[in-house]
């Protein structure tokens, strides 16, 4: 009998300590950010997964020999953060081959092309990359006898979003002179009075072609791969355990595949593959057929998966290209002169309806790159289309970017079920310019927080990072704290007052734009995006207590600490 009995405590001691946890925070201020967006001061976590959250005395009992306790001394958790819109596979390459400097002005520019043709070979050329002319201090491109004085003997091509401009030598090589111009008036911009090219060009790569710098070209496998592996963990340093690479090409989905296989995929990935909308239609729809039959569309991996797809369907609001209904207006900022110019539409409606239709029928997750309200409601128009035959919401489709947006539009999508990804930093970045362009009535309805929140719309924050790892130094800024100023304050750099601050978010809701709402925008919310029990811990511990600081210590928040699958993948301080 008193084996029996032995045996029976000895067996219910290791049912117990099954049962602890492994670690337990306590002693914090712990922002579950579920639906009633409750805050407990501990949270405990078994193999990976929120166990259990409450009050101390409530978690205590989670508590064994083997746990590892955290005492958070009053510093702020959150769910891990989410950011619904990067480049990473390219962004990572950007500086492989030399540290490319800030460029403020068009004297930066041209400064930074001199420099460059000291070290480039004569006749090789030289690409200046993604400089946005509303970020510059002239707020215009450089002319082409401007790209001419830096580098007389180098083709050259300042390429901002889809537009650019290029000098002589460059457009030569593409054989852009004033005939071919005649011939493609929509891509190459003229001088009125004679016709010569200007070097302006719209949707550049129509007409254009340039060539990458041989070194980046030669970095090897391994080495591309730790690039990204760096800036992923810079991600992982401002707090961001989840992203969805928007326009996902070939090579980076065998990167990330590779990163998963090798233990390196310390953030959870979805992917958009991007899609090329142009051509036979039957061959598209091949394409998607291939891409439903990726395993990681199939059953997706906790870290790696694919979600759907993308195209562009207009330019760009930083480059003078988004579509609008109503007319850019003649500027010399953008180099307009038609004063009948709104933009240019990659895609027309009937195309449009016939990808989201193909995409809906697959389950994918369609969305497209629309910046003018033009493209918006066109994008609105074929989502609500397609859904009279099959429900487009279940699919978790979005609008990318839609910086600007109608009334109508966002009524659309809120009865539709439609996601929008926005970027709110370019307003802090790029507003200036745009209310010179525009005036402030025609921002009214400029990255509309407020109205989507109030529509019911799932909206999730994003930067659109393209190149350079550095949250701040990265164009555009992957930093979240200052979207998320951005989107509490509707602030504009160099511009005295808030961009319309009645679309301004609270606390609770910019705090939701980064992490429950991208989570859902991920096809993930049952898994992550905020700390309820069941799902995994994705977390940070941060300094600043975002509730109750001021506006402006809301863009200097730092991260303690960052944990994914309840391991600490970064630390700044100690904390325990």
């Amino acid at each position: 009998m008193r084996f029996i009995a032995t045996t029976i405590l000895l067996l219910a001691s290791t049912v117990a300590f099954a049962q602890d946890a492994d670690l337990v925070l306590r002693g914090g201020k712990i922002v579950t950010v579920d639906a009633d967006f409750q805050i407990v001061d501990a949270m405990a976590i078994r193999s990976g997964r929120i166990v259990d959250v409450g009050t101390e005395a409530e978690i205590g009992s989670n508590i064994g020999p083997e746990t590892r306790v955290v005492d958070l001394d009053g510093k702020m958790v959150l769910p891990g953060l989410i950011d619904s819109h990067v480049h990473p596979s390219s962004a990572s390459m950007f500086e492989a081959d030399h540290e490319i400097p800030p460029m403020d002005s068009i004297a930066d520019v041209l400064e930074y092309i001199r420099r460059r043709a000291e070290v480039v070979p004569k006749g090789e050329w030289i690409n200046v990359s993604q400089v946005f002319i509303t970020r510059l201090s002239e707020q215009r491109y450089p002319t082409r006898s401007e790209l001419d004085s830096a580098a007389p003997e180098h083709p050259v091509l300042f390429r901002t979003g889809p537009d650019g401009s290029a000098n002589s030598l460059g457009l030569t090589e593409n054989g852009i002179d004033k005939a071919f111009a005649a011939k493609h008036p929509n891509h190459v911009m003229v001088d009125p009075a004679t016709g010569e090219p200007t070097g302006l060009l719209r949707q550049s790569s129509a007409v254009f072609k340039s060539k990458p710098a041989p070194s980046t070209k030669n970095l090897t496998e391994s080495e591309r791969d730790d690039r990204l592996v760096m800036l992923l963990e810079d991600y992982g340093r401002w707090g961001i355990t989840g992203i969805i690479d928007r326009n996902c090409s070939d090579s980076a989905r065998s990167q990330y595949g590779r990163l998963l296989k090798s233990n390196r995929l310390q953030i959870r990935v979805r992917l958009s593959r991007s899609l090329n909308p142009r051509g036979d239609l039957t061959e598209i729809e091949q394409k998607l057929d291939a891409i439903v039959s990726d395993p990681y569309f199939v059953k997706p991996d906790p870290r790696l998966g694919v979600i759907g797809v993308k195209v562009f369907e207009d330019g760009g609001m930083l480059t003078g290209s988004a579509f609008f209904n109503q007319p850019w207006g003649i500027s010399t900022i953008y180099g307009i002169e038609d004063p009948r110019y709104r933009g240019m539409q990659y895609i027309d409606a009937h195309r449009i309806e016939a990808l989201v239709r193909a995409c809906v029928k697959r389950d994918l997750a369609f969305t497209a790159h629309c910046q003018g309200d033009a493209a918006v409601d066109t994008l609105v128009g074929a989502y609500e289309k397609v859904n009279q035959e099959i429900p487009v919401g279940p699919t978790r489709s979005t609008l990318t970017h839609s910086s600007f947006m109608t009334p109508k539009a966002i009524a659309g999508v809120a009865k539709l079920g439609i996601g929008v990804d926005l970027q709110p930093a370019w307003l802090y970045l790029d507003a200036r310019t745009l209310v010179a362009q525009f005036g402030e009535e025609r921002l009214k309805y400029f990255i509309p927080l407020r109205s989507l929140f109030d529509a019911g719309v799932m909206a999730g924050g994003g930067s659109d990072h393209m190149q350079k790892i550095g949250s701040l130094r990265s164009v555009n800024p992957y930093n979240p704290f200052l979207g998320m100023w951005v989107a509490a304050t509707r602030t504009a750099n160099l511009h005295d007052q808030p961009i319309h601050p009645e679309q301004a978010l609270t606390r609770e809701e910019m705090i939701r734009f980064y992490t429950i709402n991208n989570a859902w925008l991920m096809r993930n919310e049952t898994e992550t995006g905020s700390l309820e029990v069941g799902k995994r811990a994705d977390f940070i511990v941060i300094d600043t207590d975002l509730l109750t600081c001021s506006d402006d210590q809301i863009r200097e928040t730092k991260v303690d600490s960052t944990w994914l699958d309840g391991e600490k993948i970064f630390q700044q301080h100690s904390i325990d």
